[in-house]
This record gives C-alpha cells, structure tokens and sequence, in this order.
C-alpha cells in the first residue's frame, strides 16, 4: 500500500523514513513490526502515530529516537542515518538533539525533582550556574519551581508527568518524542500535560511526536498518522505546524 501524505510548505524535513522496516525473530517466526513506512515530519509538528497495540507505532519512536535500528531501509534525522550510526554516535544524537516522555515517567525515586531534570545536563557537560538557570527554567515552565526539592514519591501522577516534561525539554531539544504520555493519568491531568506539550510546541517550535490510542491525545494532534500492521494506511493534517520561535523564546528564567 503506497503510503498517505499531505500537502505540506516546502522546507528541509527534520525526519525522513523511505521504506522503513523492522523485522523481529522469535524462535523460528518472526515479527514484521514495520512493513515499508514512508513519512517525513517537518519542524514544529505535533504529530501522533495513532493505531491499536501492535501497530508499530512504538518501534517507529524507537527507531526515529536512535534507540533501535531498521532492519531495512533508512531514517534520516537531523541529517543523520539512524542505521550507520555508532552507538556512541546514538548517544550523542539522543543526548543533544532528543527528549523523551514515557507513560511510566522514570523518574529516578532516589533523586530529587531538580536532580532528576538536571541529569540531561550532566550528561552533556554544562557548568553547575548553566544546569541551575537551565533547570529552574524548565520548572517554572511546567509551574513545578516550588517542588524542586521533593522526592517523586511526594508528587502526584500528574506532577510527575510535568517533572518528565521538563527532563525532556531542559537541554531545548529540536524535537520530543513521547509513548503514550498520558496512559497512567486521569483526564483532567492529561489535558493539562497536553496543554503543556502544546505550548512549548507554539513557543519553542519543538516538534512533537507521539505514539498513542489515547482519544485525549488524538484530539489535540494537528496530524495523525494512521499506523495498522505496520503500515501507514492514513495520514491526515489537521492543521499547520508551529512557527518557528523568535530569537529569544518567552520562556521565563528562573528567579533568583
């Protein structure tokens, strides 16, 4: 089935998949997870893989997000191959260029609010007077600055969601990718994460990508990308991507 694609302005795609595959070996069988995914997603998408459980849309996040590699064909991000990449150099391109949001949060239990949205930062080498201005940043963004020095067993699911979210954006990553986000949250959390999510789509020009069957979700993407059997069977743009944010995005720094 040839792949479904919409009109889109003429600008350098920020991901590309031609002819995507991702084969499983169990035993003696194996598992086509992707079968020939053709997409490309521009800058400032908020965009959503949408399909029922198995679809592929997972492995497609995983794939884009450098954590697996294609079996055959290729996805280019920011320029990079994904399947010629080293690990070292998939690192590299996560660490910098990526953030993750997952349904389970991940925050690390031991650690505080302010150490948990800091380790980015560690990982790529920033003063501690860089990581402290970066990180109350990113708090006060998601209106979490008073709980920096709480433990995640004091927040609530909601809380910790807005915690992951600013994990995610504190190193300013060109582009988020987030598994079924809002699957451990009650309705009215989920619409305040996914207001969250929207704002610094409109106002940084992060692009968004999402993996879920979640109708919250579904109805605040601006494109939906049917996925079935690991195959592309719709893709529809609701609306157009976000501007490109101003040279000083109206993001608030921390306080003194």
């Amino acid at each position: 089935m040839t792949d479904a694609s919409p009109t889109r302005p003429s600008a350098a795609p920020l991901i590309v998949t031609t002819d995507l595959k991702k084969i499983y070996a169990m035993g003696p069988y194996k598992l086509e997870a992707l079968a020939g995914v053709n997409l490309a997603f521009m800058p400032g998408e908020f965009a959503g893989l949408v399909g029922p459980s198995g679809s592929g849309k997972t492995t497609l996040l995983n794939i884009v997000g450098s954590l697996d590699v294609p079996t055959e064909g290729s996805a280019l991000v920011m320029g990079r191959r994904i399947e010629t990449l080293s690990h070292k150099e998939a690192a590299r391109l996560r660490n910098r260029h990526i953030g993750f949001i997952f349904q389970t949060f991940n925050l690390l239990p031991v650690y505080s609010v302010y150490e948990n949205v800091e380790f980015a930062l560690l990982l790529l080498g920033d003063p501690p007077a860089v990581r402290r201005r970066k990180v109350m940043s990113a708090l006060e963004w998601v209106r979490l600055a008073d709980r920096a020095k709480s433990r995640p067993a004091q927040l609530s699911g909601g809380e910790s969601q807005r915690v992951a979210i600013a994990r995610a954006v504190v190193k300013r990553p060109e582009l988020v990718l987030a598994d079924e986000p809002t699957a451990n949250l009650d309705a009215e959390n989920s619409h305040n994460i996914l207001d969250t999510m929207e704002k610094l789509n409109r106002e940084l020009g992060t692009t968004f990508i999402f993996a879920t069957h979640d109708a919250k979700v579904i109805e605040h993407l601006r494109r939906r990308i049917t996925l079935v059997d690991g195959r592309v069977t719709a893709d529809e743009l609701v609306a157009p991507a976000a501007p490109a944010p101003s040279a000083e995005p109206p993001i608030p720094e921390a306080r003194p």
